[in-house]
């Protein structure tokens, strides 16, 4: 299979000490990133913790972000700018932007001392653990959401920070948050896709002063951009056929997936 060597990130590459290449089976990994972007066009959300998830088989996660966060920013840029009246502003400029950049530098610092396995196995079981209330409530029929009270909001929305910065992969712990205040799928996909817009941009510039966005890591890219284009053809098919009531069952499903798969590839 062909494959495309690039550098892994790794305590040893930040002490100038480069490890072996790793060899990454491109058409696997286009095919995840394919499935990935196929959900994110059509939620808003879960291309990277799918990306993580499944992609951390074919290759180590700090090596695969910087390849893999571009084409996001690309996915987020076309989405966000097409459904921009739907972007809740107020939401996202207030309450969301703001807590989750100040978690980020943490996570950032983060993703460099504390164990990998281990921070998939929390992230993991959390996002399980909010998916199963949130199917267990919605399988009763239950009322529409309301928003997540204030402190509690104010913590999950600073932890995503803190988890975004180290794997690029905070949707989880937000999307709870934000699909709590913004119950239309409309306005929940757009929202979601301004936010993972600034907060990816932020963290192509991190990669880039880090060294770790390289000439052989945009190759790679490259070649992943005609999975970017069919996910986002078929995302755009899906999302305008899903009835609400799905959409959000859908949500909470992949959302529980995700963390199960997060849990057990630690």
């Amino acid at each position: 299979m062909r494959g495309v060597g690039f550098y892994t990130m790794s305590r040893g590459a930040a002490n100038g000490v480069q490890p072996p290449a790793t060899r990454v089976p491109t058409l696997l990994l286009a095919l995840i990133v394919c499935a990935a972007f196929t959900v994110e066009s059509a939620l808003g959300f879960g291309a990277t913790v799918i990306t993580v998830s499944l992609g951390a088989r074919v290759m180590p996660v700090r090596a695969l972000l910087p390849v893999f966060v571009p084409l996001n920013v690309a996915l987020s840029l076309w989405l966000a700018a097409r459904n921009r009246l739907a972007v809740d502003r107020a939401l996202l400029g207030r309450r969301v932007l703001p807590l989750m950049l100040l978690g980020m530098p943490l996570g950032m610092l983060l993703v460099r001392r504390l164990s990998e396995p281990a921070t998939r196995r929390l992230l993991g079981a959390l996002v399980v653990a909010l998916s199963l209330a949130q199917l267990a409530k919605l399988r009763r029929g239950g009322e529409e959401p309301v928003a997540a009270p204030g402190a509690a909001a104010a913590g999950l929305l600073t932890a995503a920070g803190v988890v975004h910065g180290m794997f690029g992969a905070g949707g989880p712990l937000a999307v709870y948050v934000i699909g709590r205040a913004l119950p239309e799928k409309g306005r929940f996909r757009a929202t979601l896709s301004a936010l993972w817009l600034a907060l990816n941009a932020v963290l192509v510039l991190g990669y880039a002063l880090d060294g770790a966005l390289t000439a052989k890591s945009l190759e790679a890219t490259a070649l992943l951009v005609p999975a970017l284009a069919v996910g986002i053809t078929a995302g755009e098919w899906l999302h305008g056929r899903v009835p609400e009531r799905t959409f959000r069952v859908g949500v909470y499903a992949v959302l529980l997936v995700v963390g199960g798969a997060l849990i057990a590839r630690s």
